[in-house]
């Protein structure tokens, strides 16, 4: 950035600070947020619908239909070529454990890139067939619109999390039109440690996002009105919410063994041919798993269940009850393989949208199983909802966004109450199972999850070494002695002299004590290199500041010096410095801490 855009913004911020307080001003960045979160969802399901609509009904060739094997390929392939080409300087990832990271290590920073590269690359993926959601890609946008906005305004570390966490809620709630869901999600999934405050912001930004996106894209995700609950059903919800929160456990450790196998496979391309051809072999089998599978739950929810084999190979047997089951329990296992495959590839996109779809195959499969055998008639209807919520619940480790998306986007407020219960028995099997969600686990495993202490290190790696620098030590030279320099070393407040050469590289260091000694004494002058400690412990100027602690810790030492990589003498860097410098960010961040 030129030193004219620097001046400009510094000039902006100086006004900002004079004329508007920052309640206000958080307040109106946040509505700004939504209003740009709505449009970027907006903007992606209107660029993936398009891509689907052009393959599927625009695209007039006599054997196009073939080329549903190959248009997963395809789409990953292009997403791979763009990043690539397009993101260069700093590495590209999808999904939302990203945005949790880079709350709790990296000052919730995220790239300037994720605004657009995330829309592009994701609508790619699933607008050629890739079998994964597009919720977390919105939602990485919307993170990097609040990010880029409280740091462009110079905004403390809890304010641009904030921000961020806006901009994420305001991405869920342009995708789903569902505010509430949006809100929820962000505090639920990244601000668990925030308080009442965030509320009005959140509220602002959310509400702002469901306006923007209802106005550039009104189609709702699903159109239902469901039926209330009956109390002989109850026993049938808690037995299919046990079966989901079994699934999601196998899902999570499928997921990670899928990405396991892709690591292992070398080159790229060699991952693009082999994910991208076995997806569209999924596909040409299971008609259902093209794109996010909304279309396919819908139908379901029509009570259109015949659609689920229509345009397949078993399109013969469409009337057969069993056999349409156990057709959905093998596209539900093929919605599992073939998300996480799109994504171990190299495409991009979320499994939040695959959860709502497995939820909804299995809350069919358990429904139309029973009334099948005969044994009471469900609602097979109240089921699909209630499994969607069950899934997302277990999977995310998120059952309140679970409870209040599925309420919002399917109108199914009428069954507020299986829905909590679903939710909170899938989530109690899975987090029994698993300790950390499908987002977390990974993090946890690298002992990169905040915690309490996380906390604590996270606030330590935003100190800069060159901020808690001291610099006020009297220096000498090898050639010195005690005597020539004695006005000095009686004068200073310190009792640690480092040595530096001509050059200004570390020698060395002399502690007072040693040098009072010598100037008292009747003894002939003692070069300082004869008196130096040489066997000295030394702190590289970009040493994180976690790590700094750490080895203070270790050697039991309260001060360091500091040089920089050609061991060129910078100052000291001591403990209380440091805790100054942490209680000091501790306090300016506490507006918005719990």
């Amino acid at each position: 950035m030129n030193d004219k855009a620097l001046t400009f913004i510094t000039r902006l911020n100086q006004w900002r600070k004079q004329r508007i307080s920052n309640d206000t001003f958080l307040i109106i960045a946040a509505a700004v947020v939504g209003v740009l979160g709505g449009l970027a969802a907006s903007i992606l399901k209107q660029l993936t619908h398009f891509i689907e609509d052009f393959l599927q009904n625009e695209l007039h060739w006599k054997y196009k239909y073939y080329l549903y094997l190959v248009f997963p390929l395809i789409g990953i392939f292009f997403t791979v070529i763009y990043i690539k080409t397009f993101i260069r300087r700093s590495k590209f990832k999808h999904g939302l454990t990203p945005i949790i990271y880079n709350i709790a290590h990296n000052s919730s920073r995220i790239d300037f890139h994720n605004i657009y590269s995330q829309i592009i690359s994701s609508a790619i993926t699933v607008g050629f067939g890739g079998s994964v959601g597009l919720e977390a890609p919105i939602a990485s946008s919307g993170s990097a619109i609040g990010s880029n906005i409280g740091r462009f305004f110079g905004l403390n570390y809890r304010e641009v999390t904030l921000l961020l966490a806006c901009g994420a809620g305001a991405g869920i709630a342009g995708a789903f039109n569902s505010p509430v869901a949006g809100m929820v999600f962000a505090l639920e999934v990244l601000l668990p440690a925030f308080s009442i405050p965030v509320f009005i912001p959140l509220l602002i930004s959310v509400a702002t996002a469901s306006v923007v996106s209802r106005i550039f894209y009104s189609k709702p995700l699903f159109i239902l009105v469901t039926e209330g609950w009956v109390m002989p059903a109850l026993g049938f919800y808690i037995l299919m919410a046990i079966a989901i929160g079994a699934f999601s456990v196998f899902f999570v450790k499928l997921n990670f063994r899928i990405h396991r196998l892709f690591d292992k496979i070398k080159g790229t391309y060699n991952k693009i041919w082999i994910g991208g051809l076995t997806i569209g072999l999924f596909i040409a089998l299971f008609p259902a798993l093209y794109g996010e599978g909304y279309i396919t739950i819908q139908q379901l929810l029509n009570g259109n269940y015949q659609s689920l084999l229509a345009n397949s190979f078993f399109a013969a047997y469409q009337h057969n009850a069993w056999i349409l089951i156990g057709f959905a329990v093998l596209t539900l296992f093929g919605k599992s393989l073939a998300s996480l495959i799109t994504l171990g590839s190299g495409g991009n996109g979320g499994i939040f949208g695959p959860s709502l779809v497995m939820g909804g195959f299995t809350g069919f499969i358990f429904a139309h199983t029973v009334n099948q055998l005969g044994w009471i008639q469900l609602n097979t209807t109240n089921f699909i909802v209630a499994g969607m919520a069950a899934a997302l619940a277990g999977i995310m480790h998120a059952p309140l966004t679970a409870i209040f998306l599925i309420a919002e986007i399917t109108g199914g407020y009428e069954l507020m109450v299986p829905l909590m219960l679903v939710s909170a028995i899938s989530y109690f099997i899975n987090k029994a199972s698993l300790k950390h969600s499908i987002y977390t686990k990974s993090l946890a495993e690298k002992g990169e999850l905040e915690s309490d202490a996380g906390r604590e290190r996270s606030i330590l790696q935003r100190i800069k070494l060159k901020y808690v620098l001291e610099t006020n030590f009297v220096t000498l030279s090898p050639e010195d002695t005690p005597q020539s320099r004695s006005q000095d070393i009686i004068h200073t407040e310190k009792n640690i002299f480092p040595v530096i050469d001509e050059e200004s590289r570390l020698q060395g260091i002399v502690y007072g004590e040693k040098l009072l000694e010598l100037l008292v004494g009747n003894g002939a002058p003692i070069a300082i290199d004869q008196l130096q400690d040489k066997s000295l412990y030394f702190i590289n100027i970009n040493t994180n500041m976690f790590e700094v602690m750490k080895k203070m810790d270790q050697e039991h030492i309260d001060i360091f010096p500091v040089v920089d990589d050609d061991m060129r003498y910078k100052g000291f860097v001591s403990r209380s410095g440091i805790l100054n410098k942490y209680r000091a960010l501790l306090k300016r961040d506490q507006g918005y801490m719990a």
